[in-house]
This record gives C-alpha cells, sequence and structure tokens, in this order.
C-alpha cells in the first residue's frame, strides 16, 4: 500500500468573518508534530485493517496537516478523494435549523407539529429532536435502512411503526436517526418545499467553498468494504440511496471540504451561521447529571478527553466510518475518514491528533489589545468587585456592552452576559444562562444593586442596605 506525502499547509477558503487568525497561528507544524500525528494515522489504519484512511488537521482556522495511509484504485487517496460521512450529515441538518431559528422563522421551544402536519411526534419539541431527546425510535421500520433503498419508505409514515415514540419526550437523550428525517422534512417545508440538499447546497455548502460534498457519490470516490474479521479479505458494501433518511447519513464529503466545515464549526461565518449559534450548539442540551465523558448537543456531539471538551460528530454507513472533532479552547480540529465499516476507531485517532497539536505546539494566545472606542462611562463604573452577601465576586466588561460576573476566588457561578435592547442583561451560560441581570438605581439614581435572577449583589459585603432580602442586622459586623 502506497503512503501518501503529508502536505503544506492550506487555505480552507471559508472567506466569511471570523477565518482571520494572528500570524502565529499560520506557521507549518514542527518536524517532530508531523512525525506524530503521521505515526498516530499510520497505526490507526494497520491495527484497524483499513482499506485506507486519510486525515487533517485544522489550527487557526487552515489546514495545517493532511496525509493519508493505504490505497484507492491503487494509489494514496488525496484531499478531494470523496468517503461517505454518514451520521456528519447531522451537522450540516442543524445549522439548517439554525438558521431558520435565526430568522425568526421558527423558535426552538415550538412543538414540530406547529409547522409539520402529521408527524409521529408533534408535541416533542424541535431542540429535543436536534438533541435526540423526542423519545423517538432509534431506527426506522422495515430493512436495515442503510443497506436498503429509500423507495422502501417511500412516505414519512413509512418511517414509522407502531410504537413510533420509546420514551417520553425531554427526558433523557436517545439517539433517533429518524429524529434527523422529520428535521429535514422540517427544513423543506420552511423553504419553500424545496429538497433539503438543495437548501444546504444554496445556503451552506457553496458560500463555504464546499463544492465537493454532495448527496450521491461523485469520481473520484472511495468504494466502500466490509473487511472479514478474520481474513484479510474484502467484501463490496452497497452504497443505496436513503431516500426520505437522507439527513440522518447521505452525505459524501472530503478531507478538503470537512476541513472548511472544521474552521466553520470552530469560527462561524456570517454568511452562515453566526458564533453565537454555533457556541449553543456546543451545549450539552440534556445535561448528564455530576462528572460527564459524553453528551450531545444541538446536533453536536461532545465528549470530554484527557481534560478538553471535543464537540463534532462520528459517522458510519455500510463500508465508511468519519470523524471530525473540534476543539475550541485549542482553535484546533481534525478529521478521519476511511472506507470500512467496522474496525477502525476512528473517533480516537481524530481526538488523539488534535491531542498531538495542543501538546506538541500549545496554541499561542492572541494579542492583548485595548478597545478601539471607550466604553460608555456608566458601563465602566459597573465594573469591579460585587458581592453576593459575603461572597466576593468581580464584574468585568467584555465586547460590546457584554459583561462577566465570575467568584474572586474562581471556583462557583460565573455566567456571560449579552445587553439587551432594554438596559438589562441576559446569561449565556453557567447557572445563570437565561437569566436576568438588572442594575437597580436608587431615587437620586445612583447605582444600589445588581439583581441576577432574585440574587442580590451589593458592593460591600452584606452593606446595610434595604435591598439586601432579610435585611441587614443594624449593629453590623462585629467581633
Amino acid at each position: 500500500m502506497t503512503i501518501a506525502q503529508s502536505r503544506q499547509p492550506q487555505e480552507p477558503g471559508t472567506g466569511g468573518p471570523g477565518s482571520a487568525a494572528g500570524p502565529d497561528e499560520f506557521v507549518e507544524l514542527l518536524p517532530q508534530t508531523r512525525r506524530a500525528l503521521l505515526h498516530r494515522l499510520a497505526v490507526g489504519q494497520s491495527e484497524g485493517r483499513a482499506p485506507s484512511m486519510v486525515g487533517a488537521v485544522i489550527r487557526g482556522g487552515r489546514t495545517v496537516w493532511t496525509s493519508a495511509r493505504g490505497a484507492v484504485d491503487g494509489e494514496a487517496p488525496h484531499d478531494a478523494v470523496q468517503y461517505r460521512i454518514g451520521s456528519l450529515t447531522k451537522t450540516f441538518v442543524a445549522v439548517l435549523v439554525l438558521r431558520l431559528r435565526d430568522e425568526g422563522l421558527l423558535r426552538l421551544e415550538d412543538p414540530l407539529g406547529r409547522h409539520l402536519d402529521g408527524t409521529p411526534v408533534p408535541d416533542a419539541t424541535i431542540a429535543q429532536l436536534l438533541a435526540h431527546s423526542s423519545g423517538l425510535t432509534a431506527e426506522p421500520r422495515g430493512p436495515w435502512w442503510e443497506r436498503t433503498a429509500g423507495e422502501l419508505r417511500p412516505s414519512p409514515a413509512d418511517l414509522f411503526g407502531e410504537r413510533p415514540q420509546r420514551l417520553p419526550a425531554g427526558r433523557r437523550h436517545h439517539y433517533s436517526n429518524p429524529g434527523y428525517a422529520l428535521l429535514g422534512a422540517l427544513v423543506e417545508r420552511l423553504r419553500g418545499d424545496t429538497p433539503w440538499d438543495e437548501v444546504l447546497h444554496r445556503e451552506v455548502l457553496e458560500p463555504l467553498g464546499m463544492r465537493r460534498t454532495t448527496p450521491r457519490p461523485q469520481p473520484p470516490f472511495a468504494d466502500g468494504w466490509a473487511v472479514h474479521p478474520w481474513a484479510d479479505v474484502l467484501l463490496p458494501e452497497p452504497a443505496e440511496d436513503t431516500g426520505l433518511m437522507g439527513p440522518a447519513g447521505q452525505l459524501w464529503s472530503t478531507t478538503a471540504d470537512l476541513c472548511r466545515w472544521s474552521a466553520f464549526l470552530l469560527r462561524g461565518d456570517d454568511r452562515v451561521l453566526s458564533m453565537e449559534s454555533l457556541a449553543e450548539m456546543r451545549v450539552a442540551a440534556v445535561p448528564p447529571e455530576g462528572a460527564w465523558d459524553a453528551a450531545y448537543g444541538l446536533g453536536l456531539q461532545l465528549v470530554r478527553r484527557e481534560g478538553r471538551l471535543l464537540a463534532g460528530h462520528l459517522g458510519s454507513m455500510p463500508g465508511y466510518l468519519a470523524a471530525l472533532w473540534t476543539d475550541a479552547e485549542e482553535d484546533v480540529a481534525a478529521v478521519v475518514l476511511t472506507n470500512c465499516t467496522s474496525g477502525p476507531v476512528v473517533a480516537a485517532v481524530a481526538a488523539d491528533l488534535i491531542a498531538l497539536v495542543a501538546e506538541h505546539e500549545p496554541r499561542i494566545p492572541e494579542d492583548w489589545r485595548p478597545r478601539a472606542e471607550m466604553p460608555e462611562r456608566a458601563l465602566l463604573e459597573l465594573t469591579g468587585p460585587w458581592y453576593w452577601g459575603a461572597n466576593p465576586h468581580v464584574l468585568r466588561l467584555r465586547a460590546g456592552r457584554g459583561l462577566e460576573l465570575a467568584p474572586i476566588s474562581g471556583a462557583g457561578r460565573a455566567s456571560r452576559f449579552r445587553a439587551a435592547e432594554d438596559g438589562t442583561w441576559t446569561g449565556l451560560d453557567g447557572y445563570y444562562a437565561g437569566e436576568t441581570l438588572r442594575v437597580v438605581r436608587d431615587a437620586d439614581g445612583a447605582v444600589s444593586h445588581l439583581d441576577l435572577g432574585t440574587f442580590v449583589f451589593t458592593r460591600g459585603p452584606y452593606e446595610p442596605s434595604e435591598a439586601v432580602p432579610g435585611g441587614v442586622d443594624p449593629w453590623g459586623w462585629r467581633v
């Protein structure tokens, strides 16, 4: 089998806002880092007994490493060879749904039945479908849908049996492929009955320059194989058009295109979806209790691995495995594609590629620069120490009119806040996500205290003020 040489850094071509990076981030990876990456890919292909495997690393919005092992049609696969990406398709459908939300055509809290007639779960919300918490069955009825033609399920009613809902909606995570078929139908309905893949091409793939991501294979592409478990022989796998189940796993793509997709998932592109909406997708929608290693956001799988939070998705179809992970903190992503049904642990390979870059070459922080414009004096006056009872916090001014409130100790409830038009702020994350932060003023117009979802923050610890619920002992602090 042929070894493909590691390639030079490439521009993913997102071309939109958020794609710029500092010059240090574009420096070519060190030779020892590149060799470590090649070694991990080679071990994954060899131990996984994959006919071919391609990998790529994206850092600072650019492709900084690609390589391949094995062969497709007798040659080392290059970054324009298509592989089927399976459930990575779901990340594309989720972005389409978030676009509809951002345009005001739906709310994530809306029941599906408000927008789509004849669904088996009309009361399940769109957010629950995105996060696989609608309780829908994991697979459509009928024969193995990934290896049979979509014509066997010609209408939405053909996707579900007598018990389409196996669990109460919203109670727990239960992966559902038919759920994403319904989300694809939702996109089609709200885009004037335009097929979901046409909407995807027009609104996402074309702006991002992803010309080799298609619903059906286009040469050159890698044939899909099953590898015999006890002998080094191959069996071809069928590559069916899955019809209505397409939004769950139909797409074909390349490492070059998925590098563009990874850069977009990390940095956003206002022509497609904002950084804020992408960050929302990376939050666990049905948070596990206590410590957790795996969860699901809005169309993105989440895993904790060696202290890192990775967001992305895995994909599998007969003859193909795919993995795409992003690490927002390190601004690094990795893609791994292979053309066999089982064997290679592509999720681990992709995660290890990120870890190798982060360990060998930690991210260089961007230059600190002062603000370009002086903020309002009233905002500056809000910054500094605040006390919830006797617990000291600090309020910092962030980009625009954003705020961040955190305990000075570093442990406890911390949240970022987005300014609203009515002069309040809305929590973006942490305990106070969705809660309202208000500045309360006295009769003279001076700031009295902060009200955060009924929690009162004063300028001193338990200041003698009527603002503190229950009042403050008139004798004050004592020994």
